[in-house]
């Protein structure tokens, strides 16, 4: 009888510990998206993708999160984007490739101490915004679904900002003439 309980307990701890897996699992930032729209699983491996552009907010403009300071951004792109960026698109007439995508990483200013010069560098995560051009899946957004995601430091977590897929679309809707891109590839 003992030795009936024994694997029966061993079951119920595993089964303990696999629900608390899941639990661990739904602060992965790779859980979370946008409702109705895209999420983080959608755009794994954007962290090593190549750099389009940089750009820094001017703090007297209105940005994505609504607080002030300077805002430094690292536009980057996935390979499929990447290679339409070096046949000359957008600037050539034709348009991204479904299949293309934007990570944009912000953050908030500080001076670098260390620097014998005054030098802005990236402080405190603020948010992580993507694109992905999907004609058919985005098609009253211009081809483009846009997720917005802003970061949360005490719980080094990510939250959705927006709901569903167009909620970058007004915004990018004013370079409609370059397939709703902001930014060019960069001359290095």
């Amino acid at each position: 009888m003992i030795v009936r309980k024994f694997p029966t307990l061993l079951l119920f701890a595993g089964t303990l510990a696999t629900i608390g897996g899941v639990g661990f699992a739904a602060s992965d930032k790779n859980t979370v998206r946008v409702p109705d729209g895209l999420g983080f699983a959608d755009f794994k491996g954007y962290e090593s993708w190549e750099v389009v552009s940089v750009a820094a907010v001017d703090p007297t403009e209105s940005v994505m999160g609504g607080d002030s300071g300077t805002v430094l951004n690292v536009i980057m792109a996935n390979p499929t984007m990447i290679e339409a960026y070096k046949k000359g698109v957008p600037g050539n007439g034709t348009k991204f490739p479904d299949g293309s995508k934007i990570a944009k990483i912000q953050w908030k200013a500080a001076k670098d101490a260390d620097a014998p010069f005054s030098v802005n560098v990236p402080n405190a995560l603020r948010n992580v915004a993507f694109i992905e051009k999907d004609s058919k899946r985005f098609e009253a957004s211009g081809g483009w679904g846009y997720a917005n995601f802003n970061y949360d430091a005490a719980s080094d977590s990510f939250a959705p900002d927006g709901k569903g897929s167009d909620c970058g679309f007004a915004c990018h809707s004013a370079v409609e003439a370059k397939d709703y891109i902001f930014h060019a590839y960069q001359k290095r």
